[in-house]
């Protein structure tokens, strides 16, 4: 009898398509099917031809984009030199995520189930695209599709005999076993973050830490919005960027919700741990060191302020020792409660940690061993890189609004990233930020006769600001601005920096003030007032229009 073993691939950009894979993954497991639940990139594609049965979990991004933890598989799946029958061993299933708001919605299952095909793959079912549009979201589509998933592969693949499917009251292990160290082990001397050493261009799994060399606010402190602009020391690092560029931002949960964590669950934050895997084949968390404390776990790791998603829930219950808090838990966990946990969890903006405060009786009881099945690892963040190296070589800028908003929650939402950033004071000594560069959507022209005609609304001219410093430095002056903000004296980044250009004859520039006049002025009707010059740009001098808001 053929081995019966699923192997399930997921490209995620925000993490709802790894959620769904992982909870493909615990099905898989009842049904007592050897399973492997990984990134498409971090897949070896050679092997494919040996997978008996494959699920692929995808995301679309951007204009029908693959996300970009599967970009590496996407380019080796589309070359033209793959023979047509390379994959006809291979049975498969692909379910897509999307959001039919979008034109290209689902493109990539869509274009992935075409190719998989055209390569002699056999689909098991047909392609299913979920939809956040739905009232229920995309487990309208899910529940159903892996009801029909799950009776194709027990056809294919029967249970062994006297074996039957485990039961969804059955809690299943988690992925890793913590174990404590005693108090008095030694403890290792290296910091948990050093800067990477430069034996490659830092990455997501070798970040580079990043000295703060200044946090600067630049909106009048009378300005309800609290915009950033923050220099980084990055000599030493490889790092190399253009214009265009994006650098990402590895982020930190606050000292406060550390400790309330730590409190609700009865953790001791100082208390070190290593981590082993309950599964041969399962790898362990690559960002975090061996050993570790708890602390660095909590404050690094766990993404304890993210909106809980469902599958915490159904994970959740099982824990329960309290009647009421699992009834309620099981309903959120269900397929019938999706609506009352969006207006529970996902309309108020509810974090993890707010969720446990409401289930104390049930967080008390949470085994250490499952934090890491229960939690998701904090995602990293996306900053437009608002200076050029030629103009501040061994340095990297970005233009940061710190985001806060009202829900009816009592408590203000505050972005983790931006709020953490705007906390750092560099005059406090040495403070590092993980970080690392990916390759921007925005390419500059390089013919210095060809004018750019640039529009940033907002934090929305960070990207333009680089470029504008890069072409400075290489003597480019067609550069056109539409730059709109609030008030010209609380809100306009970089002012001095752009009169100067103007002066020196390097920038056109046209401001729009929304709130300065009775009538709300945006950049569009500065646009419309100098559709002349816009025209000609476009017309005569082949002028690159770049949008960023």
């Amino acid at each position: 009898m053929a081995e019966r073993r699923l192997l399930v691939l997921f490209g995620s950009q925000t993490g709802t398509a790894q959620d769904t894979a992982e909870r493909i993954g615990r099905e898989a497991k009842r049904r007592h099917l050897r399973c492997r639940v990984q990134a498409l990139d971090s897949c070896d594609v050679a092997n494919l031809i040996h997978e008996p049965l494959v699920v692929f979990v995808c995301a679309t991004t951007g204009q029908g984009d693959p996300p970009d933890n599967m970009k590496m598989f996407w380019r080796f799946l589309f070359r033209k030199n793959l023979p047509a029958g390379s994959l006809c061993q291979l049975e498969y299933a692909v379910l897509g995520l999307g959001d039919s708001s979008y034109p290209k919605f689902n493109f990539v299952a869509k274009k992935l189930h075409k190719r998989l095909l055209q390569l002699g793959g056999s689909p098991l079912l047909p392609v299913a695209l979920g939809d956040d549009q739905h009232d229920l979201g995309p487990d309208a589509v899910v529940d159903p599709w892996l009801v029909a998933l799950w009776d194709k592969v027990l056809a294919l693949h029967p249970l062994p005999p006297g074996l039957e499917i485990i039961c969804p009251d059955v809690r299943l292990p988690p992925k890793y076993a913590l174990h404590y160290l005693p108090e008095d082990c030694p403890h290792p001397s290296s910091d948990l973050l050093q800067p990477a050493a430069p034996q490659a261009a830092p990455c997501e799994l070798r970040p580079f830490a990043a000295r703060v060399v200044s946090n600067q606010r630049v909106t009048a402190p009378s300005h309800f919005q609290d915009v950033r602009l923050i220099e980084f020391d990055i000599a030493g690092s490889g790092i190399t960027f253009s214009a265009g560029d994006v650098v990402m931002i590895q982020p930190q949960n606050c000292p406060e919700d550390v400790q309330q964590f730590c409190q609700l669950l009865h953790l001791e934050p100082h208390r070190r741990f290593v981590l082993e895997p309950t599964e041969p084949g399962t790898c362990l968390p690559p960002l975090l060191p061996q050993p570790c404390t708890i602390q660095y776990l909590v404050t690094h790791y766990l993404d304890i302020s993210c909106v809980p998603r469902r599958s915490f829930f159904e994970l959740l219950a099982y824990f329960s020792t309290d009647e009421l808090e699992r009834e309620k838990l099981q309903e959120f966990s269900s397929a019938q409660g999706q609506e009352e946990l969006y207006s529970y969890c996902n309309r108020p903006r509810r974090t993890t940690l707010e969720v446990m405060w409401d289930f104390p009786h049930t967080t008390c009881a949470i085994p250490a061993n499952y934090l890491l099945d229960l939690i998701p690892h904090i995602r990293p963040r996306a900053f437009s890189i608002a200076s050029s190296m030629l103009a501040h070589p061994e340095r990297m800028q970005i233009l940061v609004a710190v985001v806060q908003y009202k829900t009816r929650l009592r408590k203000p939402r505050r972005g983790l990233c931006s709020t953490w950033l705007a906390s750092l004071n560099p005059e406090q000594g040495d403070i590092r930020v993980p970080l690392w560069v990916k390759k921007g959507g925005m390419k500059f022209p390089a013919d210095p006769a060809t004018p750019v005609i640039m529009i940033g609304p907002g934090t929305g001219v960070a990207p333009f600001r680089a470029a504008i410093q890069e072409r400075v430095a290489l003597g480019h002056r067609g550069n056109c601005l539409f730059f709109g903000c609030r008030y010209k004296s609380k809100d306009f980044y970089c002012q001095t920096e752009w009169e100067e250009l103007v002066t020196k004859g390097f920038l056109t520039l046209f401001t729009a003030f929304s709130r300065d006049q009775e009538e709300k002025v945006y950049v569009q009707h500065r646009i419309r007032e100098n559709r002349k010059l816009v025209w000609e740009l476009l017309s005569s001098e082949n002028a690159h229009v770049y949008l960023a808001g």
